[in-house]
């Protein structure tokens, strides 16, 4: 299939989504990856057991430079649409907390499920293929010997660069004259240094936190690293922290006030380590750093109440983060002025459009951006399909 309805490019979750719906609609579709297989991604998320949605996905759950792009999109394909996909295929599946889905079995029936919905679209389906240049002629979007009147980028973002990521995306959304917003690593670990240093020799010490950044807070594990603070709370933090921000975390979200003080009066030869509710190399650490001396009985109301206001709110300022490389996606990409929240389509190129990771839309983690993923495939897929 040298010419065809439409030509997607990037054979990950929102390509093949996007193909499959177009294909099984009529449309001759040709989806072509310069991976040697298809779905890479697919196959190592959520631990080899692919989080493929969150029950609790919506539009306020994605970062985007318009908060409101996303909604018309995931209203109309939902987790329970992809769900229903799921389950049509017999694969078992599980609820984790906070609504993540992941399969019992493998990442690898998700990726099965797809190529298999591809095949009932008839897509032509090519792996190891080198893009080269593309480009638009008399109607024609033309890429890899192949010829159509719609291109779709789906080829993500630069997070995982050793899964072939690139910031190819970008360059091609430049190339037909669309906005790039600045692209940065999101769900990544973040690094220590300075002051904070201390903290980097309790790698492997993990605790459930509140971690603060703006007004952005989750609550959920944080994991200190030999290069800083990592875990789901640090995690999800991370996609809306910029150098400089001071990331604030609350070590003990359930304290009440004056618990330090109760502490004290019930016994006050307790050492202050003893009293936090910590695992203990990491309440070693906080009781050194808060100076405290060594019974609680030593030290005055005051400073027990003035310990226990830096345990709720401790400043660490990340020196960056681990970057692209441990990046689980990206905050940023394909400006979303240039596209229709309805059909994915650019507003100035007709017949061009972008989807999933390549898009300014970045979801929380937890399932989220496998969502947007679906979403935005399905929206791309049905407006090829009406053309």
């Amino acid at each position: 299939m040298n010419n065809c309805d439409a030509i997607v490019l990037g054979a990950g979750a929102a390509g093949m989504m996007c193909a499959a719906v177009a294909g099984q609609r009529g449309r001759r579709v040709a989806l072509l990856d310069r991976a040697e297989a298809p779905g890479k991604k697919i196959l190592i998320s959520g631990g080899g057991r692919c989080n493929f949605t969150n029950l609790h996905a919506a539009p306020e759950r994605y970062i985007s430079a318009n908060p409101h792009f996303a909604k018309s999109a995931l209203s109309r394909y939902t987790p329970a649409d992809f769900l229903a996909l799921v389950e049509a295929y017999g694969i078992a599946w599980h609820e984790k907390t906070l609504g993540q889905l992941f399969c019992d079995g493998s990442a690898r029936q998700i990726l099965d499920l797809l190529l298999a919905e591809c095949a009932k679209g008839q897509v032509d389906l090519r792996c190891g293929v080198e893009t080269g240049v593309v480009e638009q002629r008399e109607g024609l979007f033309h890429v890899a010997g192949v010829a159509a009147p719609r291109l779709v980028i789906a080829t993500g973002g630069p997070s995982i660069p050793k899964m072939g990521a690139s910031a190819f995306a970008y360059e091609l959304a430049r190339q037909f004259g669309l906005k790039v917003v600045e692209p940065r690593p999101a769900l990544v670990p973040l690094t220590l240094g300075g002051d904070d240093l201390l903290f980097r020799e309790l790698s492997g010490v993990s605790a459930e936190v509140l971690a603060r950044c703006g007004k952005a807070s989750f609550r959920e594990a944080s994991l200190f690293t030999h290069r800083g603070l990592s875990g789901p709370a640090i995690l999800q933090i991370s996609s809306y922290w910029k150098r400089g921000d001071a990331v604030r975390i609350d070590f003990l979200p359930d304290a009440t006030p004056g618990w330090l003080v109760e502490a004290k009066r019930v016994n006050p030869r307790a050492s202050p380590r003893r009293a936090l509710p910590l695992p203990e190399r990491l309440a070693i650490a906080l009781a050194e750093r808060l100076a405290l001396p060594g019974e609680l009985g030593q030290a005055s109301d005051k400073a027990l109440r003035a310990a226990e206001a830096r345990l709720t709110d401790w400043h660490f300022t990340p020196t960056g983060s681990e970057g692209f490389a441990k990046a689980e996606v990206t905050v940023g990409g394909i400006a979303t002025s240039e596209l229709s929240s309805r059909t994915m389509e650019a507003r100035k190129i007709p017949g061009l459009y972008a989807i999933g990771e390549a898009v300014d839309v970045t979801g929380w983690l937890g399932g989220y951006n496998f969502q947007w993923a679906w979403a935005s495939g399905q929206a791309a897929g049905l407006a090829i399909a009406e053309v």
